[in-house]
């Protein structure tokens, strides 16, 4: 496979990982379907980082716009342009590392819920891990759900970075062949 037609493949690729990293992270702000809570102040710190939206969101959508064009004879299916794409591939891997450590965190230290009458991070700093052990979910009790509510979409946001950094890094190698030997795009005929 040419340099061109695979910074194409990865930018396609990328697309709906943007996506479900900006959905994910927006969802993340409802727990159980309800604006309260995010009114009341009751969502993590990792939630409001924002890693779904701003890393694996507008910091990887930026670089798949740009290994697109990329991709396709113009003016950045050139040499000059797959040197650019490295570094646009480079901002999405940061973009996309981002988010894979935010979601971990919020993966670990585990959701903000009522336990009794307080609002707590009962996992936080636990000695045993809550993700292996869905005997103490019990303890959360308002959001409905949010145990698994949190596992959920932060593993999402886990395995859709994990996949961006892949790709970013692909395209970065990818890049960087395309610098040193050209894009390989074919030119029609009639074209200079």
């Amino acid at each position: 496979m040419c340099t061109g037609k695979c910074s194409l493949c990865i930018a396609v690729t990328l697309y709906p990982l943007v996506l479900i990293s900006i959905i994910c992270n927006i969802v993340l702000f409802f727990p159980d379907g309800s604006v309260q809570y995010a009114k009341d102040g009751h969502i993590t710190d990792e939630v409001k980082y924002m890693g779904g939206v701003i890393g694996g969101g507008i910091l990887v959508l930026i670089p798949a716009l740009h290994i697109h064009l990329t991709g396709k004879q113009g003016c950045c299916g050139n040499r000059c342009g797959m040197f650019l794409s490295i570094a646009f591939a480079a901002v999405g891997v940061v973009g996309a590392l981002y988010s894979f450590v935010v979601a971990v965190l919020g993966l670990q230290n585990g959701p903000l819920c009522k336990v009794v009458l307080v609002w707590s991070r009962p996992f936080k700093d636990s000695d045993t891990s809550y993700l292996t052990d869905s005997s103490k979910w019990w303890m959360c009790t308002e959001p409905e759900n949010i145990v698994q509510f949190n596992i959920g979409l932060f593993s999402t946001l886990v395995v859709t970075s994990g996949l961006q950094i892949i790709l970013c890094a692909t395209q970065m190698i990818n890049g960087l062949f395309g610098c040193l030997c050209g894009a390989c795009i074919k030119k029609e005929p009639g074209m200079i």
